[in-house]
């Protein structure tokens, strides 16, 4: 039900409108602007009916102020015995939803307050949409981001919470993006239950979330909730996809007090983050609190070594080389330098190197294309590396000789090669 203040310094005035209105909104009524701005901040009415002439303060100055202390437009109705134009004209120009002139017939003022309404309820509805993540019917990126700033800007304190649904994309991978959806609904669900309504959380994208909640500094509460975000989501997919299901669903938070590390939203936003991926390099299912290196709880749900193959492994393995960047290629090539010292296997390192950068997306497409999946591959600007998993020269040159056959001859002809066999 819409929520109307009305102003009136004539008490029958007051009591002619209330009656008149209370039958389909609720109403709360002031005699002076200065109670009028009083009632305005507690009672976050939708729509104002004020006299225009009143003493001390108009009804012109009134909406002045109520403008000034509100990030919003705030819809006002005029009510004014004056017969001319010039009263109406001016309410107009400020910005009156509406100028009603006294005295009031009943019909015409609940028509005129209805008309107003709806196009609130419209204006509101559109304004809704635009904020809300479409599939779990949170607020979306952008509105979470504006929304949550505000609140912190505003609160003594709390904590921000970056929450992250772990291993999701097992869950699209295996049982399919259908499945996936109901899955994110669910834990959108929970993330909405574990914050008050005076707390706020939103979809940031994908599997990410975001919530503030407000004068919330105890470590403990954000440990239990976080339990329960684990235990809930676990025990839903189970039920969803069934007992076999062994992906190691859980959530990692990140979390960050508020005014402690300040109040700026995307300085805090960064350090949750990394909290975050704090937890996330110790084992997950737990929250991290940015500045105490401290990991508030740790789920003990991943516990097979087959949940943890999962973890690890790589879903969808495409044809062709393993590609990786140029620090995890150096990775590669020292454990597998090592294995060559131990066990002998063979291992070859090739590079290729360009005249041109300019060709390396063609190239890179035809030497990964030419390559086994246990071979691995990284750019370095103008040059490409490759490692060759147990080959002799010999095999490396037949390899090398397939690469070249595949390229353009103009291409082939910008392109340096040179090997060593790894001993």
């Amino acid at each position: 039900m819409a929520k109307i203040l009305i102003v009136d310094d004539e008490e029958m005035m007051l009591m002619l409108a209330e009656r008149i209105l209370s039958r389909k909104y609720e109403i709360v009524t002031a005699i002076n602007g200065f109670e009028a701005i009083k009632l305005f901040e507690s009672e976050k009415p939708d729509l104002i009916l004020s006299d225009l002439m009143m003493p001390e303060m108009s009804g012109y100055e009134l909406h002045r102020i109520l403008q000034e202390k509100s990030t919003e437009a705030v819809p006002i109705i005029f009510m004014s015995a004056d017969e001319g134009d010039e009263n109406e004209i001016k309410g107009f120009e400020l910005g009156a939803a509406d100028y009603i002139r006294k005295p009031v017939r009943p019909d015409v003022l609940l028509r005129r307050v209805g008309n107003i309404i709806d196009n609130l309820d419209k204006i509101h509805g559109l304004e809704v949409a635009a904020e809300t993540d479409s599939l779990t019917k949170m607020l979306n990126k952008a509105a979470a981001q504006k929304k949550i700033g505000e609140m912190i800007e505003k609160s003594s304190s709390g904590a921000l919470l970056m929450i992250d649904l772990d291993s999701f994309k097992l869950v699209n991978d295996i049982y399919g993006h259908a499945a996936g959806d109901k899955v994110l609904i669910k834990f959108s669900e929970l993330v909405k239950s574990i914050i008050r309504e005076k707390d706020l959380a939103g979809r940031m994208g994908g599997d990410e979330f975001v919530a503030f909640l407000k004068n919330v500094t105890d470590e403990r509460i954000l440990k239990t909730k976080t339990v329960y975000l684990n235990e809930e989501i676990l025990n839903y997919a189970k039920k969803l996809l069934g007992e076999s299901m062994n992906i190691p669903l859980g959530a990692s938070l990140g979390a960050v007090f508020v005014p402690d590390e300040g109040r700026d939203f995307q300085s805090l936003y960064k350090k949750a983050d990394k909290a975050l991926y704090d937890i996330k390099q110790h084992g997950k299912h737990g929250i991290a609190v940015y500045g105490t290196h401290k990991h508030l709880e740790k789920s003990s749900l991943v516990n097979g070594i087959s949940q943890m193959r999962l973890i690890l492994g790589e879903r969808n393995v495409e044809a062709g080389a393993y590609y990786v960047e140029f620090d995890i290629f150096k990775k590669i090539y020292q454990l597998l330098a090592r294995m060559v010292d131990n066990y002998k296997k063979g291992l070859v390192l090739m590079q290729f190197t360009l005249d041109d950068e300019s060709i390396a997306p063609e190239f890179k497409e035809v030497l990964i294309h030419s390559l086994r999946k246990s071979d691995c591959v990284t750019q370095s600007g103008k040059k490409f590396l490759v490692l060759l998993m147990e080959a002799t020269e010999l095999e490396s040159e037949v390899v090398r000789q397939r690469i070249f056959s595949r390229l353009r001859d103009d291409l082939a002809k910008q392109v340096i090669f040179e090997r060593e066999k790894i001993e």
